[in-house]
C-alpha cells in the first residue's frame, strides 16, 4: 500500500478499494468565476473504468459520507450530464447520495457549493441572488467542456440540471422560469412565518418590497434540456408568463403527502406549478418529508442538532424510511434522464 501524509487520510479516509465494489469516480475542483470573489468548489462524479484508492465524501458528525474512487480512470463512453444545485444552508457533500447513485446508473453529476446560501454560510439576503447561483453552474459547466478529460464524456444534447429546494429554484431559472418580485412580496404577507421561506428571509431581517433584482434576473441557458425540480422553493413567485412559456420536459417532485411543506408544494394545493408548465411531469415521494432528501443521519446525529439547536434536519416521519426515498428518487430521476 502508497504511504499517506496523515492530513490526506484524515480529509478522504483512503483505502485499498475491492476491485469487486462498484463505486463511481470522484474529482474535486475550484474554479474561478467573474461573478465570484471566491473560487467556487465543485465536483464531478462519474463511470469508473477500474478501482483506485477509495474515498469517503460528505461525512461528518451527522451525515454518513458517499464512498468513491477520487481520482479514478473514466469509463470510455459519451454520457449525458446533469448539474446539480443544493438547497438554501446545504452543500454539495450532504446530497453526495444522489450523484453517486446516478454515476453508477451512466450519468455524469457536476455538483457545486453556492456561497452565502451554504453549510456554514447561509445568508437569507444572498439566497435570494438567484443570478449568482444560476452563474456557478453555467461556470461549472463551461469549466467542464473546457476540460480535455471530462468533455470527451459529455454528451451536449443531453445536458441537464437537477434541484433540491432552493436548487430547485436554481434548476427552474435556467429552464426559464423568472421569478416575480411583487408576486413573492404578496404571497410572504398573506402567509407571514407560517411559510418556512418566508420565515427565513424575517429572521435576516429582509424587506419583502426591496427584494434585489438578482431573483428575477434572466438566468435561462439553451444548453439545458431537461429539468428536475425536487421539493424547489420561491414556485409562488414564478410568473405565469414565463411558467406558460418552458417546453422543455420538467420532472416536479414533492416530497411527502400529509407532511409535505406548503412552501415547496407544486401541486393544485400549493403554488399549482404543475398546473401552469405543459410539459411537467409530477411525482409524489411519500411517506417523507423535506429534511428527508439529505443524506442518511448517523445514530447520535438527532442529539447533536438538539445541542446546537439546529434544523431537525434528521426528523423523518413515521413510516419514512431515507434509503427507500432515495432509491425511489433515484429511479424516478434516472428513467426521466435517460
Amino acid at each position: 500500500m502508497k504511504r499517506f501524509s496523515i492530513a490526506m487520510l484524515a480529509a478522504l479516509q483512503f483505502s485499498v478499494a475491492s476491485a469487486a465494489e462498484s463505486l463511481p469516480g470522484y474529482e474535486h475542483f475550484d474554479l474561478a468565476s467573474k461573478h465570484r470573489a471566491r473560487p467556487i468548489a465543485a465536483s464531478v462524479w462519474y463511470p469508473a473504468a477500474a478501482p483506485t484508492y477509495r474515498g469517503l465524501v460528505g461525512d461528518s458528525a451527522i451525515f454518513m459520507g458517499t464512498s468513491v474512487y477520487s481520482g479514478a480512470k473514466p469509463a470510455k463512453g459519451r454520457y449525458p450530464l446533469m448539474l446539480l444545485s443544493h438547497g438554501s444552508g446545504g452543500n454539495m457533500n450532504n446530497i453526495s447520495w444522489l450523484a453517486s447513485a446516478l454515476a453508477q446508473r451512466g450519468i455524469l453529476v457536476l455538483a457545486v457549493n453556492h456561497p452565502g446560501s451554504m453549510s456554514g454560510d447561509s445568508s437569507p439576503r444572498q439566497s435570494l441572488l438567484l443570478d449568482k447561483r444560476a452563474a456557478d453552474l453555467v461556470a461549472a459547466l463551461d469549466y467542464l467542456l473546457a476540460d480535455s478529460t471530462f468533455s470527451a464524456l459529455i454528451d451536449p444534447a443531453h445536458i441537464s440540471v437537477a434541484g433540491f429546494s432552493l436548487g430547485g429554484a436554481t434548476a427552474l431559472g435556467l429552464a426559464g422560469a423568472r421569478f416575480d418580485r411583487s408576486k413573492y412580496r404578496d404571497y410572504c404577507l398573506s402567509v407571514g412565518k407560517q411559510a418556512q421561506d418566508c420565515a427565513f428571509l424575517a429572521k435576516g431581517g429582509v424587506d419583502l418590497t426591496q427584494l434585489p433584482a438578482g431573483f428575477a434576473a434572466d438566468v435561462y441557458d439553451k444548453r439545458i434540456s431537461k429539468i428536475v425540480a425536487i421539493d424547489p422553493g420561491w414556485t409562488y413567485a414564478i410568473s405565469n408568463e414565463s411558467a406558460a412559456a418552458m417546453k422543455r420536459p420538467i420532472l416536479l417532485i414533492n416530497l411527502g403527502d400529509k407532511d409535505r411543506w406548503k412552501t415547496v408544494d407544486v401541486g393544485p394545493n400549493g403554488s399549482n406549478l404543475l398546473g401552469r408548465v405543459s410539459s411537467a411531469r409530477y411525482a409524489v415521494v411519500a411517506p417523507a418529508s423535506h429534511f428527508t432528501f439529505l443524506a442518511q443521519c448517523k445514530p447520535a446525529a438527532k442529539r447533536l442538532l438538539e445541542e446546537e439547536h439546529d434544523d431537525a434536519v434528521c426528523d423523518d416521519p413515521e413510516g419514512a424510511e431515507r434509503a427507500s426515498v432515495h432509491a425511489e428518487i433515484v429511479e424516478l430521476m434516472a428513467k426521466f434522464l435517460r
